[in-house]
């Protein structure tokens, strides 16, 4: 679309440096791998330390999530995978309750990024995944580090 941009926010810069864990499923590892390494340079550019872990699928990286947001060691959390459509309504199931459950963690103060690729083909995924691209692993870390940002202002 001619003439279309996106506008992106100033990036948090903090002092001293934020904790974010990055949860990933690489159950297409050459695309979990892109998403991560956008979120790691992401987080690099704000100064903010982070922690990666694996789980097997992206149903899983909610439950991880939440509990290490319980363990009230990190101060944010990138949700990272993807899910591409087969033949079956389990891309439904897989989509919609990781989607819902991030967004739970999220209403219950949990300052997090989703960056879990939804997506009809595996070349869409590349596109997204790619730090060179589309970089939605990246987008995902710079949400949850402006909402760490935000929730600093709004917790006393």
């Amino acid at each position: 679309m001619a003439g279309q941009s996106h506008y992106t926010l100033d990036r948090p810069v903090f002092d001293p440096p934020v904790k974010i864990l990055i949860v990933v499923a690489p159950y297409y590892k050459d695309i979990a791998d892109d998403l991560v390494a956008g979120a790691i340079a992401e987080c690099e550019k704000s100064g903010a330390v982070f922690e990666i872990v694996e789980v097997p699928g992206a149903l899983e990286v909610p439950t991880a999530i939440g509990m290490a947001f319980r363990s009230g060691e990190y101060d944010g959390f990138v949700a990272l995978g993807c899910v591409i459509r087969g033949e079956t309504t389990h891309y439904e199931t897989v989509c919609n309750d990781s989607s819902r459950a991030l967004q739970l963690l999220g209403l219950e103060g949990a300052s997090l990024g989703n960056g879990i690729l939804t997506v009809e083909t595996y070349d869409q995924a590349a596109v997204r995944a790619d730090p060179a691209a589309q970089n939605k692993g990246g987008g995902a870390a710079a949400a949850a580090l402006h909402l760490i940002a935000l929730s600093r202002r709004f917790v006393v």
